[in-house]
């Protein structure tokens, strides 16, 4: 089989090291960056939080090479977990795209030298517009840091790379803040669970922030029926709603038992359907709350061998009903 053919084969100066090795070397120097990162964070960030919170519009992301594509990254994943965010290219900013930044957003410009020419054009925009702007940079004498609003330094650390050039260490430190910023800025705003479902409502993670009340069958598909009933009714109810149960509830409309299908096998006689209902049923239904994720509800099903749960409110009232059927089709799992 040929050989595969790169642009520059390796030196015949030194035996290479084991991949493993190289890869452990790697991630130990980012590791190290990370530290010197996290050690040296002051006030600064603070108020990049605390400016980036308190505008009206977008953050815009901007950055040139590899700034630019951790640059996309954070921009992605501020707008996931609650912040407006959008990334502009700075060579497209100067031909047009600067009429995406308005003057109710913020710029968080990243470059790791801070002397990037391609941002002179969204530096400058921001500051003639007064667009508060953040920057995202190794060097605070240059150009980017002096002009910003507030600037965020990353140390100055080894790159992972053997010759110290290519961008590893310094783009990871970049990415952690910007990270830092996305999740800082959540935690302000009270982002919650409910709220990262609303924006993933698609793949894995929509499903498993799936709430039962997004799931459960309500009104007059929940099987339901007065105490004072008997079993003869019970059967009708249980095989008009097709859930294989039917619950009991009082006066006051509280779930006071469930008669289930096995509970039909276990009492069957010939004066069954003349029973009252209050004899056969389990006086102990299980339940749950209508804002429990549809995987704890599916969890509690597959343990305790059952296929449904009665939805309650805080008074014990049924709401609904959640089928485990509902679960599996729902992709929960």
């Amino acid at each position: 089989m040929p050989q595969t053919q790169t642009a520059f084969p390796p030196s015949a100066a030194r035996a290479p090291e084991k991949p493993s090795a190289v890869a452990r070397r790697v991630l130990l120097t980012e590791i190290e960056g990370l530290r010197a990162l996290a050690d040296e964070l002051d006030g600064s960030f603070d108020k990049a939080v605390e400016m980036l919170a308190g505008i009206e519009g977008r953050v815009i992301v901007t950055g040139m090479g590899k700034s630019g594509h951790i640059a996309r990254k954070i921009a992605a994943t501020m707008a996931s977990t609650g912040t407006p965010a959008y990334f502009v290219h700075p060579g497209e900013a100067s031909h047009g795209d600067l009429g995406m930044i308005t003057r109710s957003d913020a710029v968080l410009a990243m470059s790791n030298s801070g002397d990037t020419a391609e941002l002179g054009d969204i530096v400058s925009h921001t500051r003639r517009f007064r667009i508060p702007l953040v920057a995202m940079t190794r060097r605070a004498g240059s150009t980017l840091a002096e002009a910003a609003d507030v600037a965020l330094l990353v140390p100055a650390s080894a790159e992972a790379c053997p010759m110290g050039l290519a961008p590893t260490t310094s783009t990871t430190m970049m990415m952690a803040l910007g990270d830092a910023l996305a999740v800082a800025l959540l935690e302000r705003m009270g982002f919650s669970s409910a709220d990262f479902q609303v924006l993933h409502p698609g793949g894995k993670l929509g499903q498993q922030l799936l709430k039962v009340a997004d799931l459960m069958h309500k009104d007059d598909a929940v099987p339901l029926m007065r105490e004072g009933a008997g079993m003869s009714e019970a059967i009708l109810v249980m095989s008009a709603k097709s859930f294989g149960c039917v619950g009991v509830v009082d006066e006051a409309g509280k779930l006071l038992g469930i008669v289930t299908d096995g509970d039909l096998r276990r009492h069957m006689a010939d004066d069954l359907l003349g029973r009252p209902v209050a004899e056969i049923m389990n006086a102990h239904p299980k339940t749950i709350r209508p804002q429990a994720l549809a995987a704890e509800a599916l969890g509690r099903m597959n343990s305790q061998s059952i296929t449904s749960l009665f939805v309650v409110d805080d008074e014990g009232r049924p709401l609904g009903i959640l089928h485990i059927h509902d679960c599996l089709r729902a992709g929960i799992a």
